[in-house]
């Protein structure tokens, strides 16, 4: 039900800037950062074209899915640049091994 609110609050909202909704600052609640989280995901999906894809059920579990997975990487000081570094690591050592 929540999911299904927020989705509709950001339709709602249509053209307004959701930049002020989609930031949360490092003392914020958690409450706080999973609506942030959820606004800039949805954001960002609008803008893409990808939003309406899918049901709004469908899309809520996802986008709430999502944001479930970087609030508990941050919460566990994994950043995004983390996984990159990470990402880069294991296609480099994927390119050395098909090299040989």
């Amino acid at each position: 039900m929540k999911k299904a609110l927020v989705l509709s609050l950001l339709l709602l909202s249509g053209c307004a800037d959701l930049s002020q909704y989609a930031v949360a600052d490092s003392n914020a609640s958690a409450k706080t950062k999973m609506r942030a989280c959820l606004v800039s995901e949805a954001n960002s999906r609008f803008q893409t074209g990808t939003l309406f894809t899918k049901s709004i059920s469908a899309t809520s579990d996802e986008l709430v899915s999502v944001c479930l997975k970087k609030l508990a990487l941050e919460s566990a000081g994994i950043s995004q640049e983390s996984q990159s570094t990470a990402s880069t690591i294991i296609q480099n050592l994927k390119n050395f091994g098909t090299a040989n």
